[in-house]
């Protein structure tokens, strides 16, 4: 038979145990099954087909996209305290993270999220650096200044940080976290914090 598949499903009718030889015929019978498979084979396609119909070739071209995808992920957890009181930005030690890009097109998503906890009202600083804050990039310059929530007498809260870096190489890379305070006395202290840091293929 000429099969209607696979631009539309075609219709095979079972032969029966009634059914005599001739109708329809054992040739026909198996002349069915025959053009029903090899046209089944015909959209799957064999390993690395180059039929653009095929489900092997599509398959294919999507496995090929690289672009946008996420090739590692490294995270740092810290769970000890750190506080400084001060006013320029110090690294917070034991938030920093590092990652060894494979490509040299490749994004970086770094993440940072930090607790604090505060002696005053005053503001703070959050900030994330490629390398550290004394000979570092500072990613996300001037900084993330916000204030904290008061819970009886000692102000709380949470601060965020989403940057899309570029660092443009292959060697290992160090990301870390630093915070300060923006004036007057007092000190601030991180406490359960996160880094974390994805390598997107560009």
């Amino acid at each position: 038979m000429a099969t209607n598949f696979p631009a539309s499903l075609d219709t095979l009718t079972n032969p029966t145990s009634s059914d005599s030889l001739s109708s329809p015929s054992h040739s026909a019978q198996h002349a069915n099954v025959n053009d029903a498979v090899e046209a089944l084979q015909a959209k799957v396609g064999a390993d690395s087909s180059a039929v653009t119909t095929s489900l092997d070739y599509k398959v294919a071209q999507l496995e090929a996209i690289s672009h946008g995808k996420i090739l590692q992920v490294v995270q740092t957890t810290k769970t000890t305290s750190f506080s400084t009181s001060s006013t320029s930005l110090v690294d917070v030690t034991g938030l920093s993270v590092s990652i060894t890009p494979s490509s040299a097109t490749s994004k970086v998503l770094v993440q940072v999220s930090v607790g604090l906890l505060k002696s005053d009202t005053n503001y703070v600083r959050l900030t994330v650096f490629r390398g550290n804050a004394a000979t570092g990039t500072n990613l996300a310059s001037p900084s993330v200044g916000f204030g904290l929530m008061r819970a009886d007498t000692t102000p709380y809260g949470f601060g965020f940080i989403n940057y899309l870096d570029s660092p443009a190489t292959t060697s290992a890379t160090t990301y870390q976290a630093a915070i300060s305070m923006t004036a007057g006395s007092g000190s601030v202290q991180a406490e359960m914090s996160t880094i974390t840091v994805w390598e997107v293929a560009a």
